[in-house]
């Protein structure tokens, strides 16, 4: 069997993000699809998926190992990832493009002759592709659930980033600075008008719970007031950009 490539490994690491661990065989049509383009068996890609799985404290936490053997390049990519997610999530979409005979402009759908040219082009580029495995990652973390709602609709749920992606530009692509919630607590997050602790605990701020005249909708804020949220099955939402989000919430409220 051939070595797996820095390249190759790069490719596995995006599809480890974007599809469930518990759902990841040598069946998923993904694994099918990407095993083909790489040259690999189905089973070869889902078994190196269970190697980096093995590096994933996330995992760990939840008592799941992965595969208990695996390569120092996915030790290594996993490094460069939490050292800079943003420049290795561009990469694995990059590659992926140059295997499917694409390029990256249309992957980020910026081929239209109105789009700018040059740097601010490829800046604009690496944020679309960078927003959408963003994206991607973090709803399938959560398979698609709203972590306080519940709501489990896929067209009713949206990632939001915990530090708004103005503000980090480092972590605007790390997943672990992103929850999945519905349209309505994704703008109330936003808009400091709801927190969640670095204990996970959902509050309510009076200034919402004041703005709301419907009796049903005040029954419910008070319901999901002091809840705890629901964990995602990896890249759980690391506490200390929880912490900067409810400080900026408490001297939005008081």
């Amino acid at each position: 069997m051939k070595p797996w490539s820095r390249e190759e490994t790069i490719i596995a690491f995006n599809l480890y993000c974007k599809i469930p661990f518990n759902k990841s065989s040598k069946n998923h049509p993904l694994i099918i699809q990407y095993a083909k383009i790489l040259g690999r068996t189905p089973s070869a890609l889902n078994m190196k998926i269970g190697n980096i799985g093995r590096l994933d404290p996330d995992l760990a936490l939840q008592g799941i190992t992965g595969l208990a053997h695996g390569a120092k390049l996915e030790q290594e990519v996993w490094d460069e990832f939490n050292a800079n997610p943003n420049l290795l999530a561009f990469e694995s979409e990059r590659l992926i493009a140059k295997l499917k005979g694409e390029t990256i402009d249309h992957i980020a759908n910026t081929t239209d002759e109105k789009f700018p040219q040059g740097e601010e082009r490829l800046s604009l580029v690496k944020q679309r592709v960078n927003q959408s495995f963003f994206r991607s990652t973090v709803l399938n973390s959560y398979e698609y659930t709203c972590c306080i709602s519940g709501v489990s609709n896929p067209s009713l749920v949206e990632a939001c980033h915990i530090v708004d992606w103005a503000n980090d530009i480092h972590n605007r692509t790390n997943p672990h600075n992103g929850l999945c919630l519905n349209p309505f607590l994704h703008k109330a997050y936003d808009k400091h008008l709801i927190a969640i602790t670095p204990d996970f605990e959902v509050v309510v701020s009076d200034q919402l719970l004041d703005s709301v005249k419907s009796a049903h909708y005040i029954n419910y804020l008070q319901l999901i007031q002091h809840s705890k949220i629901k964990l995602p099955n990896r890249f759980l939402p690391h506490k200390d950009f929880l912490a900067i989000h409810y400080e900026n919430y408490l001297s939005f409220v008081y």
